[in-house]
């Protein structure tokens, strides 16, 4: 999701293999979900707090601010937090909630000025990976300039080191995409894809978002369903394969900026009606996360 000038920048993470009983058995239950092999990280939001042996917090400053978004990246349990029984709207024990919130007059530490905060959670220097499954459960609200994103980011100089979209949703809620962005197909990448989802299936129910990576391809799935695939030989074309390095997990939501507003249209507040602002001050924006897991075979 991080587009030179409009780039795009999305997430979940994984957790590593579990070591109490109760992961143990999460892990087996959810084996056959979309991935075989071994376990290197995994994540279930069982526990009462978020892991921070696991996760990082993003902070906002003038080098980290992307695609015009409405928010700024904070640390706070108000935005970040683990939810169990009816809030958890289904998943397998707790989940992880991401819940964007206004914030008028919000002033970051180096000056920038917000009116709403969000969560961007990622597991840069505590857990990286090269080819395997990156898999999560995932569950989204409808609200026209939403911007949550489970994705994949390289640990160099963007976009050298690669990034892998594998799902990023803007608010209409029959459909979500997935991408990646290399040395010659950034930003306006040629490497997208959508896919539309049946009524009775949207977003606002519960589906698993995956990405095979191997040294010679990608492969995106959406309930174990391949839909789309981008080859070594396809990026190319257009430059240079930037995926045989390392890349960390990232889950995060953003409000507005330059993805949604090539879709709805909306200049102010930038990418998102005030319907969608009302659903932010009532705190109905959300992501659900029920469990994030990387295996390699």
């Amino acid at each position: 999701m991080e587009l030179n000038k409009y780039r795009y920048k999305r997430t979940v993470a994984f957790v590593f293999f579990a070591v109490s009983v109760s992961a143990c058995y999460a892990q087996k239950k959810h084996a056959a979900a979309t991935s075989t092999g071994k376990v290197i990280f995994y994540d279930d939001f069982n526990a009462d707090k978020i892991d921070r042996s696991k996760w990082n917090f993003e902070i906002t400053g003038k080098n980290n601010h992307f695609n015009d978004e409405l928010q700024a990246y904070v640390d706070t349990p108000s935005t970040a937090f683990i939810v169990h029984g009816a809030a958890a709207e289904g998943a397998d024990g707790g989940a992880l909630e991401i819940r964007p919130q206004s914030a008028p007059g919000f002033i970051t530490k180096d000056g920038q000025l917000f009116d709403f905060i969000s969560s961007r959670m990622t597991t840069q220097n505590k857990f990286q990976f090269t080819y395997g499954t990156a898999e999560a459960r995932i569950k989204l609200v409808n609200g026209a300039g939403l911007w949550p994103a489970w994705w994949l980011l390289g640990t160099g100089e963007w976009p050298h080191t690669g990034e892998t979209d594998i799902m990023e949703y803007i608010g209409e809620k029959d459909w979500v995409s997935a991408a990646v962005h290399g040395s010659g197909y950034s930003g306006e990448t040629p490497f997208v894809n959508r896919l539309y989802l049946d009524a009775k299936n949207d977003v606002t129910h519960w589906h698993t978002y995956a990405v095979d990576w191997t040294p010679e391809e990608l492969l995106f799935k959406y309930d174990g369903k391949l839909m789309f695939r981008v080859t070594k030989t396809m990026a190319q074309h257009y430059g240079k394969w930037v995926f045989d390095n390392q890349q960390y997990l990232i889950l995060n939501f953003a409000l507005g900026g330059a993805y949604p507003v090539k879709i709805n249209g909306v200049k102010k507040p930038y990418g998102m009606p005030e319907s969608t602002v009302q659903m932010v001050k009532n705190s109905q924006a959300k992501m659900l996360v029920d469990w994030v897991r990387v295996t390699q075979k």
